[in-house]
């Protein structure tokens, strides 16, 4: 089992940045794909980004390309999640997600095993 915390998130106005972390303990991240998700209120959990296990290929949804970057840091046992200009609509929670597989990972929520408890982000307009 792997456990995963999220932290970073907090209040920040239109057009800033916030670098969300997502630290694991239990097993090596090194055998996981990984993900972020957004869940904004009333709505549904969305995928943001993710990337391999070995951090060389990232991929984004749509409303979040050029803006975010994820990365890796297996020595660390961390995923990034680098959130710049921002918007209101980015307002909600973001949640890290794992899955034990070297085979590029899905955009859907049901693609991954393992999930953070969420870090709530604000964004004021």
């Amino acid at each position: 089992q792997v456990q995963l915390v999220e932290s970073g998130g907090g209040l920040v106005q239109t057009g800033g940045s916030l670098r969300l972390s997502c630290a694991a303990s239990g097993r090596t991240l090194s055998n996981y794909n990984m993900a972020w998700f957004h869940q904004a209120p009333g709505e549904e959990r969305k995928f943001i980004a993710g990337i391999d296990w070995s951090g060389s290929i990232t991929y984004y949804g749509d409303s979040v390309k050029g803006r975010f970057t994820m990365s890796r840091d297996n020595a660390k046992n961390t995923v990034y999640l680098q959130m710049n200009s921002l918007k209101p609509e980015d307002t909600g929670v973001y949640y890290c997600a794992g899955k034990r597989s070297r085979i590029l990972g899905g955009r859907a929520p049901t693609d991954y095993d393992y999930w953070g408890q969420g870090t709530q982000v604000t964004v004021s307009s």
